[in-house]
């Protein structure tokens, strides 16, 4: 029977029918079918832009809380693998977006998830914490690692499934909501550092929480009680956020120093303080002592100290002194009392110098002036905080103070010094597989050392200390890095480097010009009468070396003329049982000594020592991405369990033809590996511009995102091809300008350094936040049911490049993990022209699986 003309849709084609319209038994559903009107709510932007910053922050947060709290791999391994639950939302949206009937209020529960799983998920890291130390005796701590991650990732997948949420129901408007999404992770970057000198970190936590209740608010726009309630809550988490409750103190781990130090009996803390980039606390006790460097020889003890620790360990004596002089008797006995003597009266540089020990010995060695510099704010005022106990140290007039980093102030033009120390504030952990490798250090770098070297005088000293460790790893890594310097700025290394060893520390010294026979002889008698070894002089004998430290074999003179003596210089270092190839600023790893020749002695040690994880540091990053890669695939493919087709849409595509469903995803997965692939050495590299690793994260990941996200409004007007080819390229001049960033412009003041890194990243971030929601709007008109599905794919493959491009960076530099952004770009660009290509004729059918 004739029941007249069918229906038509508003665009003017046949409209489907009832049993066309329903989804086919095995296709995903699309989200929301007819309950909600594609135009977004007032509030939904807005919503998803506090929602992001909270998201952000709490991100950033959660490294300053496990760099305190653990050590730097648990920090990295808890952020990586939370960051999966952005994956884990799309695979969820992509299986059961069909049965979210009333996404408004599926928006409010997912941002209150967010809010209470952040509180929750770091409350169960307090209460249930973690010991890397025993993994290898307890496997019950494997049981609470497992257990933090799936806690870390619930807020990171709420957050994620209300992002993609939004970008499946408001068709036409990708580009919008992707930049909401993108300049509120902006905002939550700056956030991080800016509000912790206020909140601490335990309060950042719960300021978070109260976005996300906020956020939660404007998705439900509810009104009454509920909405009262609501606004109560949020207004409790932000009160609390500026006076955290003790339950959410931070549980530091046993091995911390700072936990250490709060057992002595008489221990009491005296200052505990936050501000954007590290912890700080000042302990007291009768039984804290530090005099590192002094020779066998010496007995004498330190004055009444104080401990001053960084994010609660690297303790930096601060001493009870009024007049230098008082210190004589013990500085005499020290290491680095030996430039002094040299250069009496010394124009002196003493860089990182922390509690101020160094610059106590400086003084009492009789340094004629002494400039230092300290990077950290919250340093400089808990040593003032001491006032006349400490000596007012930072405020004598024979000391000028400069609160910045080294490099910076060495890059600028600027006095030349007869004396320059590298003060060593890292305490001593022994070298075995490279567990404590994963931290940038710019002042130990080849590039460090010649901008230190080029602020000498003409006969001017570096002086460089280092724990001494058997075999010999950071002190030759040091060596070559002196040996490298002198070379570059026009020096024999053979007569213009000194190394003396007491049973714990190695000095080294570096000249410009050769070392006179008067100084050799004055530091052969400095070295004896305080049982100090020689480990190198420009004429040294085989007998001189091993005298007063004895060791079974004098491994360090060894490696120090072996070294030195090496007609293959780049054959010698390869050969060396551990990595002590002298670092760059494109791969500033100076504590990353292994190599994969290691392995078999690395696993035979590993849960022999008493170490993170065993010792088997650098294979936990392995094992993280193997997890990572794995984690990845499962949620990837889990959308495909009890499918077999899929439909190409509500409605045909003019001239559309099937298309293979792998290659509609592959451009989501290249673009989250490619974006996590720049971006990643790009904050790295960018720590020796801005200074700090929390200046980076502010301002590399909010330029680039803010950037971004203004690329994400502008990608409707750029063609996708110009859009993919345009950041290959750029990609690519800004892996070959990096250099740039260790040159003249490090010199300049940090507000023309973040202005610059701003200005200077916003081309790039444009051009990296236009291919995602383009790909995303063309993804939604063809197939609109596999949008969370593609979301999901870019947040797993985000992670794996997360864990690849820290390991890369390691091995071969930034510069390379650069490129290998560039190929993930370039592989967005041809998989996307095959997918999206355009057909001859016919339209999009059912896609092969």
């Amino acid at each position: 029977m004739d029941n007249g003309p069918a229906p038509r849709s508003p665009n003017g084609s046949p409209a489907a029918s009832v049993t066309e319209r329903r989804p086919p038994r095995h296709a995903p559903r699309a989200l929301c079918p007819a309950t909600r009107d594609p135009r977004p709510a007032p509030c939904d932007l807005p919503a998803l832009f506090i929602l992001s910053t909270a998201c952000l922050a709490f991100e950033v947060n959660l490294t300053r809380l496990f760099s305190v709290a653990q050590f730097y791999h648990f920090a990295f391994m808890t952020v990586s693998l939370a960051l999966l639950g952005f994956g884990a939302s799309g695979t969820f949206l992509s299986l059961a977006g069909g049965w979210i009937r009333r996404p408004e209020r599926a928006l409010a529960l997912l941002a209150w998830g967010f809010a209470l799983g952040a509180v929750g998920s770091y409350g169960l890291t307090q209460a249930l914490p973690f010991d890397s130390f025993r993994v290898a005796l307890d496997g019950r701590q494997w049981g609470i690692l497992a257990l933090h991650y799936v806690a870390l990732s619930l807020p990171f997948f709420c957050v994620g499934a209300a992002t993609g949420l939004l970008l499946s129901l408001q068709r036409g408007r990708v580009g919008r909501t992707y930049a909401a999404n993108l300049t509120g992770s902006a905002l939550g970057c700056l956030l991080a550092v800016v509000a912790p000198s206020r909140t601490g970190a335990e309060g950042m936590v719960l300021l978070t929480a109260a976005l996300g209740g906020l956020s939660a608010l404007l998705f439900s726009r509810s009104r009454g009680p509920a909405a009262l309630l609501q606004s109560v809550l949020v207004g409790g988490l932000l009160l609390m956020a500026f006076r955290p409750p003790p339950v959410l103190e931070i549980r530091l781990s046993p091995y911390r120093g700072l936990s250490y130090a709060l057992q002595y009996p008489d221990s009491r803390l005296l200052l505990r303080a936050w501000n954007g980039v590290s912890r700080v606390d000042v302990v007291e006790s009768s039984l804290i002592r530090s005099l590192p460097g002094q020779g066998i020889a010496c007995r004498g003890q330190p004055p009444p100290q104080r401990a001053l620790f960084v994010d609660g360990d690297d303790l930096s004596p601060i001493t009870h002194v009024s007049d230098p002089a008082e210190l004589a008797p013990l500085t005499d006995c020290l290491l680095t009392a030996l430039p002094y003597r040299l250069r009496p009266g010394a124009r002196t540089l003493v860089l990182d110098p922390r509690g101020g020990w160094d610059l106590w010995v400086a003084l009492a060695e009789g340094a004629g002036s002494v400039t230092a510099v300290e990077p950290n704010p919250l340093v400089v005022a808990a040593v003032r905080a001491q006032g006349a106990w400490a000596g007012d140290l930072y405020d004598r007039p024979e000391v000028d103070l400069f609160v910045e980093d080294g490099r910076a102030f060495l890059a600028r033009a600027g006095p030349e010094y007869e004396v320059i120390l590298m003060a060593l504030s890292a305490p001593y952990h022994p070298v075995t597989s490279g567990a404590y490798s994963l931290a940038e250090n710019y002042r130990y770098t080849v590039e460090g050392f010649v901008a230190a070297m080029r602020r000498l005088t003409d006969s001017g000293l570096l002086a460089v200390v280092r724990w001494a460790q058997s075999p010999p790893s950071e002190e030759v890594r040091a060596f070559a890095l002196a040996l490298e310097a002198v070379e570059r700025t026009g020096g024999d290394p053979a007569q213009s480097l000194v190394a003396l060893r007491s049973y714990n520390q190695v000095l080294i010294l570096a000249r410009r010009g050769p070392f006179t026979a008067p100084e050799l002889a004055a530091i052969r008698e400095f070295a004896a009468a305080r049982s100090l070894d020689l480990a190198y002089a420009p004429d040294i004998r085989p007998e001189e070396a091993n005298r007063y430290n004895i060791m079974p074999t004098p491994e360090h003179y060894l490696a120090f003329v072996g070294l030195m003596e090496a007609e293959d210089r780049a054959r010698w270092l390869a050969d060396y049982p551990f990595d002590v190839a002298p670092p760059t600023d494109d791969c500033p790893f100076f504590g990353h000594f292994f190599r994969w020749r290691q392995m078999p002695e690395v696993l035979a040690m590993a849960g022999h020592i008493w170490q993170p994880f065993g010792g088997a540091g650098y294979l936990v990053l392995l094992a993280l991405l193997g997890i990572a890669v794995v984690a990845a695939v499962v949620l990837i493919l889990l959308p495909l369990s009890g499918r077999k087709t899929v439909r190409a849409g509500p409605a045909p595509v003019p001239g559309g033809q099937p298309q293979r469903l792998p290659l509609q995803l592959a451009p989501f997965g290249f673009l989250g590996l490619a974006f996590m692939l720049v971006e990643i050495p790009l904050l790295q590299r960018f720590i020796l511009f801005l200074g700090h690793p929390a200046y980076a994260m502010a301002g590399v990941l909010g330029a680039l995102l803010l950037s971004s996200g203004l690329g994400s409004l502008l990608s409707e007007r750029v063609p996708l091809h110009r859009a993919l080819g345009g950041v290959v390229g750029m990609v690519v001049l800004y892996g070959l300008g990096m250099p740039l960033l260790s040159g003249p412009l490090l010199g300049l003041p940090f507000w023309a350094r973040a202005a610059a890194t701003a200005l200077g990243l916003a081309p790039l971030g444009i051009a990296m936040g236009m291919p995602f929601p383009r790909l995303l709007g063309a993804l939604q008109e063809r197939e609109p049911a596999l949008v969370p599905w593609a979301w999901g794919v870019n947040g797993a493959l985000s992670v794996v490049a997360s864990v690849l491009a820290a390991l890369m960076a390691l091995s071969w530099g930034f510069r390379a993990v650069l490129i290998a952004g560039a190929a993930a770009y370039l592989g967005a660009w041809l998989t996307s022209a095959w997918a999206w290509r355009s057909p001859a004729s016919g339209a999009a059918g059912p896609l092969a699986r």
